[in-house]
């Protein structure tokens, strides 16, 4: 790890004449375009402002970092960072943090870590009900009975995180004329409504080392994955607080519909609601 966190770029010396559009290659930061007329693909992280390229590769490798012309610094100051220290100022909820990995890095990991988050939401309802249910029966009916909750539990888990998403995107929808200039990315709103969703993987560690502050630790998750996805719509739509903080509650009017629905289909698995109010395990 460089000094300070940084991983070494040099900013470049003598004119500009001869200079080539370097590219972004810390951590999956994709080749920025040489032509001068290329559109614009990143964001300069401290002000939201279109760049064309994140920093200029001189001769003998010298490297200096784009400044952008809008707030007159640095488009990606993140770029020179290790990754260690852009994961800390991700789950620090930083706006910059969170402009770097959304539009000047390339992920392709969102389905994976949706998944992948899914099943440790069903892992933990699973849980819960064969606590609730204890029984010591090798019967083979009784352990495939199991394995089918357990699969019961990934589609109710499914289709609340859907019906959170459906509430989220109805509302800026119907928001649209507040939210932006122009037309929303849903693709990418999608896509970083998954990735900040990360804070789900702490499921498993609470419940692995159980212990009487576990119902406590649920809230928190809870908590600070709602705050991920309200800084994602915020950085992403580039709109303000409240607009955030009414489509996240958009989302959690949509997924406590969707749970009402199953209590009343008496199909209830352990839903958000059972899991991070529930006081006894």
């Amino acid at each position: 790890m460089g000094t300070g966190g940084r991983s070494g770029l040099r900013p470049g010396k003598g004119s500009p004449e001869g200079v080539a559009a370097g590219k972004g290659h810390a951590e999956g930061v994709t080749a920025a375009p040489t032509a001068a007329s290329a559109p614009c693909q990143y964001r300069c992280i401290e002000c939201n402002q279109e760049a064309k390229e994140l920093y200029r590769d001189y001769n003998h490798g010298v490297l200096k970092i784009t400044i952008c012309k809008s707030c007159q610094k640095p488009v990606d100051k993140y770029i020179e960072y290790d990754p260690v220290i852009i994961l800390i100022n991700a789950i620090l909820c930083k706006a910059q943090a969170y402009r770097h990995i959304l539009f000047n890095t390339k992920i392709n990991m969102h389905g994976k870590l949706c998944i992948f988050c899914l099943l440790c939401e069903a892992y933990l309802r699973w849980w819960q009900l064969q606590d609730s249910n204890q029984n010591t029966d090798p019967n083979d009916f009784i352990r495939y009975a199991k394995e089918w909750d357990f699969y019961r539990m990934f589609a109710v888990a499914s289709l609340e995180q859907t019906a959170f998403f459906i509430g989220i995107f109805t509302f800026l929808w119907i928001e649209r004329p507040m939210t932006a200039k122009k037309k929303p990315n849903f693709t990418l709103l999608l896509k970083a409504l998954l990735l900040s969703s990360y804070g789900k993987l702490l499921l498993i560690p609470a419940v692995i080392w159980e212990h009487d502050y576990t119902p406590l630790c649920l809230r928190l998750i809870k908590v600070f994955v709602l705050t991920s996805n309200f800084q994602a719509i915020r950085v992403t739509l580039n709109i303000s607080r409240k607009l955030s903080f009414l489509a996240i509650l958009g989302g959690l009017l949509m997924e406590s519909t969707m749970v009402y629905l199953f209590q009343r289909m008496e199909w209830d698995m352990g839903s958000d609601c059972a899991i991070y109010k529930s006081q006894d395990f």
